[in-house]
């Protein structure tokens, strides 16, 4: 989620992340950014504080007091110490000063996602899978398996909440974001869910994905 008032540096920031296979969504003024950040949970959100309508600090405060595990970026022109000091104190994960350049903000967001969901480390393995994370790679055994981007992020999506079940909701917010709303049905999911299954079956991994009936699916570690 980019929380950023000056439209056509949001605009460059979707293009670059979008670029770099991240899923994003906008917000321009304060009630937008409160709004979604109180229905949706977000990998990562990049935060302006100089916002139409309030300050980004207390929507900083908003995510935290719900016990949200967002990683959170504050991207702003105030250079103030006053003002990275009391982002950091309730909870911004980093803090990036304008101007800056869209490869280091790319790599601030990798390296944050990376920290939360994967303790950090850039292999990440499951069930004989070995992913290169910084490289977008999906290789068994020795063997790399072609994967495309949504399958890509459906894998880490399942690995990621490995042994918990996942509805098919969440899948199709993680996948398209708040564009989830507006579909009729998540028959997509189940698409890119078989695909992946079938990939994966090729390469000689099985069972990993279960279907918990009337629920959703379940990564399997036996790791």
């Amino acid at each position: 989620m980019i929380v950023e008032d000056e439209r056509e540096l949001s605009d460059s920031m979707v293009a670059y992340l979008s670029s770099e296979n991240y899923v994003c969504e906008q917000a321009f003024t304060y009630s937008e950014a409160r709004t979604k950040v109180a229905l949706y949970d977000y990998d990562c959100v990049l935060l302006d504080l100089m916002l139409p309508g309030g300050n980004g600090l207390d929507i900083l405060r908003d995510i935290r007091r719900r016990q949200n595990p967002t990683g959170v970026i504050i991207i702003s022109a105030k250079g103030a110490l006053d003002d990275k000091v009391a982002g950091l104190e309730i909870g911004a994960d980093d803090y990036l000063a304008k101007p800056f350049h869209l490869a280091e903000l790319s790599m601030r967001i990798y390296a944050i996602i990376r920290r939360r969901e994967f303790s950090a480390s850039n292999i990440l393995r499951s069930n004989g899978i070995e992913i290169n994370l910084p490289a977008k790679s999906v290789s068994v055994n020795g063997s790399q398996v072609i994967l495309t981007r949504t399958e890509y992020e459906l894998l880490l999506f399942f690995i990621g909440n490995r042994n918990r079940v996942i509805s098919k909701a969440s899948m199709a917010e993680h996948l398209s974001g708040d564009m989830a709303d507006m579909l009729d049905n998540y028959d997509f999911v189940y698409t890119h869910i078989k695909n992946l299954k079938a990939k994966l079956a090729e390469a000689g991994v099985r069972d990993c994905i279960s279907n918990v009936y009337g629920t959703g699916y379940k990564w399997m570690d036996s790791n």
